[in-house]
């Protein structure tokens, strides 16, 4: 089949597809969030799926995380293993990079141009031609990935396996190529970076035999002996006359055996055949989600939107639950697979709430990963990267991610085994939670972000709270209760803000609100004490007291939006961005800020800023995104927050409504139940809620909880263009909080 030909069948299948389909996946755009400092990739990828087989353009630096930025102009190889969103780069293991002939093997980062109206991208497919004229396809399977290139008639072609290709933090410690036959070679690449261990093993396999493997050393890596333990190789093959060659490439964890058995994924040489199963994963994902507007680009917002939060975790352990971690232990898990890639310090607070609604079959496999986590490592993950600890960020958020599954009596969940373990993390011995425990906050002379650091412990140890005693534990249920207040130990009556003390109880001086840093005696971590002063999800009126009433509260959240957007410092992190005023929303801390108002009866104000947050944060474009889309929490807020709720407590089973976009929505539920959120009088310049229904009888709360949304029905919104602010000013029409 001519180039030409197979391009356009390519493109005919594809629409296909979509046309058979309920054609939602041509609403997503994997280009989203590729430029600017979303930091995702635009290469092609199963729901969740172990490989992501995408381009790297071979330059590094923050905005090429995960390996690509729209920006740039050049491609350095197609590795199957990447970060989506990420503050920190690493992976883009397994790097294959197509060329007209032998790569030098001097050549590190060997580089072609290529130009973006020759890309292609949709859900489990990527293509693109470069500039020397070799045409590429790509698409995957969970553990494997498939690779179809033409290379221009009379070239000599060449596939060069770069096992010595990194970004950022990573660097090759050790790989091993072989060749099996002429069309199969294994291999393994061991490495450290962001996590300090990692090892994936891989098998390839040409559907056309290589005339040669030429195998080598890369000299840039030498061990104490002065020799390289990294092996590259190429596989050279004869002019191909314009003929495609195709390549699967599988992934194993745990050995290269474990890896030839994943290519049994895919059977045979039929893309198109791949294409369309990943298509259709796709296709599945996005229909338990449709939504009805005559906004095109508002759709392809949103279903973008719902394709990144189906990035991430991914999945660690073989198609038969087996794995290595980073001990070296090969295990396997009892039930489902094991998932790794946990951003838990995002993903609490939208993404892990909206997994009990799309995801209620895997979500319990995500949940069992982080038990077996702490199983293997004595305590649950923070931040979790090849199932190594890489400690980054603050708090322990998986307990606010398995206290709601418990809460939500998610089956397939053992609640003794999941309490065990947060208590364990409760009690630590590192990250300042020995001095959070004794001087009921975090002093600053005792360690660094111990502002933020206290009141992340504080709201999770209020999660612990309420499955102690949801387990008949009273006193544990005190005892974490008591420390969920440790927000208003640092509280300033004289400045409005919740700032650092000392161990001797005095404040540090000198005390500035816009100021942040990321060094280490920073108060704060990646903000500043306009956007911490916020963070008590769990007890937004008993913060609202501090302030000396719910006026008060309102005029200080009134100001976080209005204020001067200048951030100080002179190492402030760049991750404060997507500024409206103080109010950060390339950030998580800020996210649920603009939901407060709702618990202290100025609904319509909240109402007021989601519409607005929405319509100045995403775009349908490369920048669309604010800040780092950070593993799918960006995208989940807005999925939430187009939909009309928010779960602004992420452990307390309320979604609190803001701002629907969308004139239908219905949710696909268990057992065949589905819920329908309708607006009427929907339209741009009508963000205020005037009215709500709830199967045909007025509700007047201003959330739905986790149960009552679960038996489905129909949710229906009345919009204006003026606010109600009669709608939600009782108390009793509020979410919950601590102090009432």
């Amino acid at each position: 089949m001519s180039k030409k030909c197979f391009y356009l069948y390519i493109v005919f299948a594809f629409f296909t597809i979509a046309a058979q389909a309920q054609k939602l996946i041509r609403y997503v755009d994997p280009a989203i969030g590729t430029g600017g400092h979303g930091h995702t990739y635009p290469g092609a990828t199963v729901p969740f799926g172990m490989v992501q087989l995408s381009p790297d353009n071979g330059t590094e630096g923050w905005d090429w995380c995960s390996g690509y930025n729209y920006a740039d102009s050049t491609i350095a190889g197609f590795s199957h293993m990447h970060l989506s969103g990420t503050g920190c780069g690493d992976w883009c293991d397994i790097s294959v990079m197509p060329n007209v002939n032998q790569i030098p093997d001097t050549a590190a980062h060997f580089k072609v141009k290529f130009k973006h109206s020759t890309e292609e991208k949709w859900p489990g497919y990527y293509t693109v031609t470069l500039n020397n004229g070799i045409k590429v396809w790509l698409t995957a399977t969970e553990h494997c990935g498939m690779h179809e290139y033409i290379f221009p008639v009379g070239s000599k072609p060449a596939l060069r396996f770069n096992m010595g290709f990194m970004i950022n933090y990573d660097s090759t410690t050790e790989s091993v190529i072989t060749k099996v036959n002429d069309s199969t070679i294994i291999g393994y690449r061991y490495s450290m970076g962001w996590a300090k261990v990692q090892r994936v093993y891989f098998a390839a396999r040409t559907s056309i035999p290589f005339e040669k493997l030429y195998t080598y050393y890369d000299d840039r890596y030498k061990n104490k002996n002065g020799k390289s333990d990294v092996m590259n190789a190429q596989m050279i093959f004869p002019d191909l006359s314009g003929k495609p060659v195709f390549m699967k490439v599988a992934l194993s964890t745990v050995s290269t055996d474990k890896a030839i058995d994943a290519l049994k994924e895919i059977d045979g040489w039929d893309f198109i055949h791949v294409m369309k199963n990943a298509v259709q994963k796709w296709e599945q994902e996005f229909s338990k989600i449709t939504v009805q507007t005559s906004d095109d680009k508002l759709k392809r917002i949103f279903y973008t939107a719902l394709y990144h939060t189906c990035m991430a975790p991914v999945l660690y352990s073989d198609a038969d639950g087996q794995y290595q971690n980073a001990n070296g232990d090969k295990l396997k898990m009892k039930h489902g697979q094991r998932y790794t890639v946990f951003s838990l310090w995002d993903t609490f607070r939208a993404l892990n709430p909206l997994f009990t609604l799309t995801q209620p079959e895997r979500n319990v496999d995500i949940l069992n990963s982080m038990l077996a986590f702490y199983d293997e490592n004595g305590l649950l993950p923070v931040w979790d990267l090849s199932t190594y600890e890489t400690n980054c960020m603050s708090g322990y958020h998986a307990v606010p991610v398995l206290a709601d599954a418990v809460l939500k009596n998610t089956p397939g969940l053992d609640p003794e085994r999941v309490y065990a373990a947060m208590k364990k993390s409760a009690s630590q011995d590192v990250r300042g939670t020995k001095d959070y425990i004794k001087y009921g906050y975090l002093p600053q002379d005792k360690g660094s972000y111990s502002v933020t650091i206290t009141l992340e412990y504080a709201y999770d140890d209020w999660c612990i709270a309420q499955v102690a005693k949801k387990l008949g534990n009273t006193k544990d249920y005190e005892t974490f209760m008591a420390r969920s207040q440790a927000y208003k130990k640092l509280f300033d009556k004289s400045t409005g803000f919740i700032r650092g003390k000392n161990a001797d109880g005095k404040w540090v001086v000198p005390f500035d609100p816009y100021l942040t840093s990321t060094e280490g005696n920073s108060m704060y971590e990646e903000g500043n004490a306009w956007q911490y002063t916020f963070f008590v999800p769990h007890d937004v009126r008993g913060l609202a007291k501090e302030f000396g009433s719910y006026d008060k509260f309102i005029k200080k959240l009134d100001s976080l939006f209005t204020v001067s957007s200048k951030v100080k410092g002179e190492s402030a992190p760049p991750d404060v961005s997507g500024l409206i005023g103080q109010y950060a929303h390339g950030n998580e801390p800020s996210h649920h800020i603009a939901y407060m108002y709702t618990f202290v009866g100025a609904a319509w104000k909240t109402q007021e800023k989601i519409r607005y947050i929405v319509d100045s944060m995403y775009h349908a474009a490369p920048d669309g995104y604010a800040g780092n889309e950070d593993c799918g929490q960006m995208s989940a807020w807005a999925v939430w927050s187009m939909m009309g709720l928010y779960p602004a407590n992420p452990a307390n089973g309320e979604y609190v409504f803001g701002s629907p976009m969308f004139d239908n929505v219905a949710i696909k539920l268990p057992a065949g139940k589905q819920l329908i959120i309708k607006t009427q009088n929907n339209a741009k310049d009508h963000p205020y809620i005037q009215s709500v229904k709830l199967n045909g009888d007025a509700y007047s709360k201003t959330y739905i909880d986790h149960a009552t949304l679960m038996k489905g029905g129909i949710l229906e919104f009345v919009m204006g263009a003026k606010p109600n602010k009669e709608w939600g000013a009782k108390p009793e029409t509020w979410p919950s909080s601590v102090n009432n």
